[in-house]
């Protein structure tokens, strides 16, 4: 599963990985995470609040940390 945070850097962004990562740890999944942090490439996937998740190239959220049940839905899919 490839997994990409959209976003400047900013603390909100940094929580969002933290959070991806340590549900991605207790549930045993594999996941590739990677940061996109230029704006254009950011703009390019159409999102216009960050941080956003995009998993295996389709944009699931943009604007703020995710639950921690949103991710858990992500990752069981």
């Amino acid at each position: 599963m490839d997994i990409k945070v959209l976003g400047t850097g900013c603390a909100n962004c940094k929580n969002t990985i933290a959070l991806i990562e340590q549900v991605a740890k207790a549930r045993g999944v594999s996941v590739t995470l990677g940061k996109v942090e230029d704006i254009k490439d950011i703009m390019a996937y159409g999102i216009m609040s960050t941080p956003g998740v995009v998993i295996d190239g389709k944009v699931v959220h943009a604007g703020g940390v995710p639950s921690r049940d949103k991710v858990e839905q992500w990752l069981a899919a």
